[in-house]
């Protein structure tokens, strides 16, 4: 190769580094601090609405309120994944689209097992009245 061929080469891988060294425009999401503060200021709310839903007993019905608390916690873990974690459909590569699916299953299974957990708990575990205590051989 020529020494003027070398050189228009080497310049060449010059730009090429150079191009990528100041970029870091990676696709992923970068945080602010306004951004932080949003997510903050949400996450305090949807945290203290299922807290007032429950000590204010604004719905008589227990099964709403349980609804509506696993609602605003879904909610939550969306805020979570986009303001603190900076996840969306097109950083990394698609990568993120399978953690959010990954998270999805996991969120239902956990809420759906815990749900059932706790509900033949509560069926199967009542306490007994005296009445009955009485009758025990």
């Amino acid at each position: 190769m020529s020494a003027a061929a070398d050189h228009d080469a080497h310049h060449a891988d010059e730009r090429h580094v150079h191009s990528h060294d100041h970029g870091h425009d990676d696709g992923a999401g970068h945080g602010t601090f306004k951004g932080y503060m949003t997510g903050f200021v949400l996450s305090v709310i949807l945290t203290a609405i299922p807290f007032w839903l429950v000590m204010g007993g604004v719905f008589d019905n227990k099964q709403t309120t349980t609804l509506l608390i696993l609602a605003f916690g879904a909610v939550q873990i969306l805020v979570h994944m986009v303001y603190f974690l900076h996840m969306n459909t097109s950083s990394e590569g698609g990568w993120n689209m399978l953690a959010l699916i990954f998270t999805v299953v996991l969120v239902v299974i956990t809420l759906s097992g815990s749900l059932w957990v706790m509900y033949h708990m509560n069926t199967n575990m009542m306490p007994m009245s005296v009445h009955d205590m009485r009758n025990m051989p």
